[in-house]
Formats: structure tokens, sequence, C-alpha cells
């Protein structure tokens, strides 16, 4: 079965919660997938890089605890619509790329976000993964679109045998653009089998979630991660 790991920041006395969005990806095989959200006790008034530094030594705990992986690949993010295939070596950061996208096991894929749309992709049939960070940027420039045809062309992944999930992004009233919707049209028109779009709103729960929106810019950066076993 898949494995789906959340920590939460102080809801509940272990620091977790049930992470039910991620549930439609534990009905996938041999596939692991998580959710770091915000972490207490870290200092986040900061500039991205900056805070970090401050969350990675719990990043990488957690993704210990939850992978058996402390590296994992990385997108710069830069708001665009590239897609990386990750190539053989050790992990590093993959520059002008807003997606990653992977068929080899092991290989454990993570995404940065504080509002923008974290986007699981796992092909049931063939077993490729994909990761993708999409905001409102992202999302005008069709980057959930460019993912799936990108898996297409690399790893033979029919969109039918694709399913997905959006986790938490901001959303309206706190936000004049509805990028979630725009996702959710655009799984539809890319053919993807199952998308689910989780529905929660991170400007909305400041306890619970980093907002770069709501905390104008100096926040931390909540993680998803996803890896084929």
């Amino acid at each position: 079965m898949a494995e789906a790991l959340f920590h939460d920041a102080g809801f509940g006395r272990s620091g977790r919660f049930d992470d039910g969005f991620l549930a439609p990806l534990r009905e996938v095989g041999g596939i692991r997938a998580g959710f770091i959200g915000r972490l207490p006790g870290i200092d986040v008034d900061g500039e991205r890089d900056e805070v970090l530094v401050r969350l990675e030594p719990e990043h990488r705990r957690h993704a210990v605890e939850a992978f058996g992986r402390d590296e994992w690949w990385r997108a710069e993010q830069v708001h665009g619509a590239g897609v990386a295939v990750i190539p053989q070596g050790e992990p590093l950061v993959l520059p002008q790329e807003d997606a990653l996208v992977t068929d080899r096991r092991g290989a454990l894929l993570g995404i940065y976000v504080a509002d923008c749309g974290p986007v699981w992709l796992v092909d049931r049939a063939g077993g490729a993964i994909g990761l993708v960070h999409s905001g409102r940027k992202g999302t005008e420039l069709g980057i959930l679109r460019a993912t799936v045809e990108r898996m297409r062309e690399a790893f033979g992944t029919d969109p039918a045998d694709l399913v997905g999930v959006l986790g938490p992004c901001i959303r309206p009233p706190h936000y004049e653009v509805d990028f979630a919707a725009q996702l959710r049209l655009q799984a539809t028109a890319a053919g993807i089998g199952a998308f689910h779009d989780c529905g929660i709103d991170t400007a909305a729960d400041p306890e619970r979630w980093y907002s770069y929106r709501m905390e104008q810019g100096r926040t931390g950066r909540m993680l998803a991660l996803l890896m084929r076993t």
C-alpha cells in the first residue's frame, strides 16, 4: 500500500493528524507521499533562502522518518512551465523548472509551497510519478498540462491512468484568482483519469499553514514529497 504522512504544527499530541487529502494515492501500490506543514518553534520571519536553512533540519528529519531519505530532488521553482525528468545521480536542485517527473524507484521528489498549489501525479499503470508547483503564473502557463505531456513522452504514461491530488493552496476569498478551479479544469482537459482537490485554503488557517500573502512574503515553506518505492 502507498503510505502518506502529514506533519502538523501542533494539532494533536503527536504533531500529526489525518492526512485525508492524500488518501487517493494510498490506493496505488508502491507509492509514498507526504506533506510537511507549518513546523512549531521555528522563526520564519525572513527571506525564502534563509528560512529554508532554518527549516532544513526538521524537513530532513521528517523525510528520513517517512521515506528513509535525507535528500530530495528539487526544482528551483521560477513560476514557469518547465518540467524536468530526473537524471541519474545524487539529488540536486534543477534550475528553471517547476515540476519534476521520474520512473526511478527510490528517487524522492520535493516541492516547496506557501500558497502555490502542490500537485502529486501517479501513473497507476506504468509507475511513473510527478510533482508540480503550480501557482497563479504556473497555472496560466499550463504547467500541469506540460507535466502530463512530459510523462507521456518520457515514460509512455496514458493520462487516463493518472491519479492526481491538488494539495493546500490559497483560494478565494483570500486571493482574487481561483487558480485551483483552473487546475481542476486543466486536469480534465489533459485527460487525467482521477483528479482530487483537497479544497484547503492556506490563508485561512495560519496556525496550520504558511501563507506568503497573509504573512507578506516573510514566512516558511511547506514541503510536498513523493517517491516510488
